[in-house]
């Protein structure tokens, strides 16, 4: 895919993410922005995201984010759109100015989207991130501060390079990107690891509160509404929690889950490789990995697990685990 080629006639160009966007959403995004920006400077490029965690403020360009709010009353079409790191079933607020460009580009590594649902697409689930596929559309123009944002997705979707996805393509991806002398240990010190301290205290709590089921090869547990209101937390300080169950050890699964609304759960689901999460997400509506998927689900707690639990256990008697 040619980039420059695709956006050379456009003068409004649009990048929008998934909901609720992570480490490699804002990464993947920021990154294309920034190249998007120093390519074509006399054109308009805007980015579309429901607001990131704090943590990403280190990004350049994170101040020139637009929230739902206003992607909801922008004017006018936009000549190019991306979607990034998800379809546009994805982008929230933002699916209308997605289908209501003239061309659509879609740059995603989620296998529950691996048609595509752009004009044009580059598609690959084996990528590690859609940061990875963003660095190899413009490795020809890189800098300090796309190299920043594109290690930070890189980072964070790979489980600062721990994960399965990990590849020697995304070794050597990593590899030219701290040659730009991006202070790559502060970046994953500041935006992976670092915890405020309420955000320990509900990691803490969803711990302590963990079930095992399955005789031990899955670990669950949820934060209630109540207990995010308690705290005075968002869904973004909860993020690292379902990874932290996974580290239970004898574990094969790992599910955290917590509630948006009554009764309405945004569920996290992790694995080591003996249950395609994503085919079990993919069942209530959601996507993502093999080892790493969501979804929404509706119903108490129990009602939740006993649904979820249904499919995994399955895929655990056919691998013998």
């Amino acid at each position: 895919m040619n980039i420059r080629e695709i956006c050379k006639d456009a003068q409004r160009i649009g990048i929008g993410g998934h909901i609720r966007p992570d480490g490699d959403c804002v990464g993947s995004c920021l990154g294309l922005f920034l190249y998007l920006k120093k390519l074509f400077p006399e054109k308009e490029v805007k980015v579309f995201l429901e607001k990131p965690a704090d943590i990403f403020s280190c990004i350049s360009g994170f101040e020139e984010i637009t929230v739902p709010e206003k992607a909801a009353s922008a004017k006018g079409t936009f000549d190019v759109f991306f979607a990034v790191d998800c379809g546009k079933d994805r982008l929230g607020m933002a699916e209308k100015l997605f289908d209501g460009a003239k061309v659509t580009v879609n740059i995603d590594h989620h296998i529950s989207n691996a048609d595509g649902t752009g004009n044009y697409n580059y598609i690959d689930p084996d990528a590690s991130s859609a940061s990875e596929l963003v660095y190899e559309l413009v490795e020809e123009m890189l800098d300090a501060d796309i190299a920043a944002a594109l290690y930070i997705g890189i980072a964070h979707d790979t489980g600062v390079f721990r994960y399965s996805s990990t590849s020697p393509k995304t070794m050597r991806a990593a590899a030219k990107l701290i040659s730009f002398g991006i202070d790559f240990s502060r970046l994953i010190e500041e935006t992976f690891y670092e915890k405020s301290y309420v955000q320990n205290q509900v990691m803490g709590r969803a711990l302590l509160e963990s079930i095992l089921i399955m005789e031990g090869k899955c670990v669950v547990s949820y934060i209630t509404r109540r207990t995010m209101e308690f705290y005075k937390v968002t869904g973004a300080d909860l993020e690292g929690i379902v990874s932290q169950l996974k580290l239970t050890k004898g574990t094969e699964c790992a599910v955290f889950m917590y509630e948006i609304r009554n009764q309405e759960y945004k569920v996290s689901l992790r694995s080591g490789g003996k249950v395609n999460v994503a085919k079990v997400a993919e069942l209530f509506g959601g996507g993502g990995h093999v080892r790493a998927a969501g979804c929404m689900m509706n119903g108490t707690f129990h009602d939740v697990i006993n649904n979820l639990s249904v499919h995994i256990e399955e895929q655990l008697e056919e691998t013998g685990a």
